[in-house]
């Protein structure tokens, strides 16, 4: 006998899966390809991405290489669907040579269905770039390029153990505008011995810059990290709490939408490929350690490649690339669909959810109207969106929906 599914705020239900079922999907989510680039030219203390100091010995060719042959291998799980963006990140992808970038991505046009004016982004460091190079990524087909800022003070900059200075930066956000579409400045905040003044300078700068993107993050301690094994003296709660107000109070004034839980747009310029993650579209993960979800008729999985640049290149030679691969259990997408889309400011249709986990709405109905409840959920016109007090206990919001 069939369970009568009850509607969630007034939406029709969708049919449910089970595990060894059919994922529920009736269209594949829309997909982006990141590629990751693990060398930088210094460690950051407060840094816990999969990044490594550059040495003479590496061998950028033959990284290339298994980049590309990583690509091949993955070619079956996605053929035929167009790519909506490209995201090389890192590390500090703005070290490769420009032939490396311009092999890179005739390589992923080659074999990839870029859909007309894909968003192309370069994560870059300022202490690595000239007019030159900016010139050689631009020609490549790099059309956005994220600026790893964090400050425009010097001493902050050397607090975080940056290479670059403030002049580096505020020279590198302008040449940056001069030859890409779209240009992303990376500010933090809550810095070691940050005044509020200080903070808000920082803001002031990268607003003054004419970027039309900022992304505003609080320095967070993560583990095994230098700034976790000896913490340096931060702002506490309430100052950072100030500090976060702060950013978005200036940054609204200055005409940015706060569209996401740390990104601010003007106008259209919001990032395409990370707005896929936030909407729980699938993407494919290249190179060292990088991540993917993925997604078909059968299932949604979750896979990952080996993490050290060494232990990549040596599964490389062997054909063997991925690390791990779990497809997501029907129990555990709703909370992994909120912890993206909940993330967002205006929340989301609905007919995402079920369109992107292939579950019914009555899956999260529970869940959703006992945040409602709390105040940190809010319902219109078919769209769940947190409230300003939801987006502010994010995290205990987010509890509701985990298995």
């Amino acid at each position: 006998m069939q369970r009568r599914v009850i509607p969630i705020f007034g939406v029709p239900p969708a049919p449910t899966f089970l595990a060894g079922q059919d994922s529920g999907l009736q269209a594949p989510p829309p997909l982006a390809l990141y590629v990751h680039w693990p060398w930088c030219v210094k460690k950051c203390p407060y840094c816990d991405f999969n990044s490594h100091e550059a040495k003479s010995t590496d061998d950028e060719a033959a990284y290339l290489a298994a980049l590309i042959a990583d690509l091949e291998a993955a070619l079956p799980q996605i053929w035929g669907r167009p790519v909506a963006s490209v995201f090389i990140g890192g590390g500090t992808p703005s070290l490769m040579r420009i032939e490396t970038a311009h092999a890179l991505l005739d390589a992923i046009r080659m074999r990839l269905p870029l859909q007309p004016g894909a968003e192309i982004t370069l994560e870059a460091n300022p202490g690595t770039l000239d007019a030159a190079r900016f010139a050689g990524f631009r020609a490549a087909g790099v059309n956005r390029l994220s600026l790893g800022i964090q400050s425009f003070d010097d001493a902050k900059l050397a607090a975080l153990g940056r290479i670059h200075d403030a002049r580096q930066a505020l020279a590198a956000s302008e040449l940056a505008q001069r030859h890409f579409e779209r240009v992303n400045l990376d500010l933090m905040y809550a810095l070691p011995g940050q005044t509020l003044a200080e903070a808000e300078a920082d803001i002031a700068r990268a607003i003054a810059s004419g970027v039309e993107h900022i992304s505003a993050y609080h320095l967070t301690l993560e583990p095994n990290t230098p700034f976790h094994h000896a913490p340096p003296a931060l702002p506490d709660d309430e100052l950072s709490a100030d500090m976060q107000e702060m950013v978005e109070a200036r940054l609204a004034a200055a005409g940015f939408a706060h569209y996401e839980t740390s990104a601010f747009a003007r106008q259209d310029a919001r990032c395409r490929h990370n707005l896929n993650y936030w909407n729980f579209g699938d993407y494919l993960g290249i190179g060292a350690g990088a991540h993917g979800k993925l997604s078909n008729h059968e299932s949604i999985w979750r896979e990952a490649r080996h993490r050290h640049p060494r232990a990549y290149l040596e599964g490389a030679a062997r054909g063997n690339f991925i690390s791990t691969r779990q497809a997501i259990a029907p129990a555990d997408l709703p909370g992994e669909f909120m912890m993206n889309a909940l993330r967002l400011t205006e929340g989301f249709p609905l007919r995402l959810f079920t369109e992107r986990t292939g579950l019914a709405l009555v899956t999260i109905e529970k869940s959703a109207l006992a945040a409602r409840r709390e105040g940190w959920l809010e319902t219109r016109e078919g769209w769940l969106a947190p409230t300003p007090q939801g987006r502010r206990f994010l995290n205990r919001l987010l509890l509701e929906f985990l298995a």
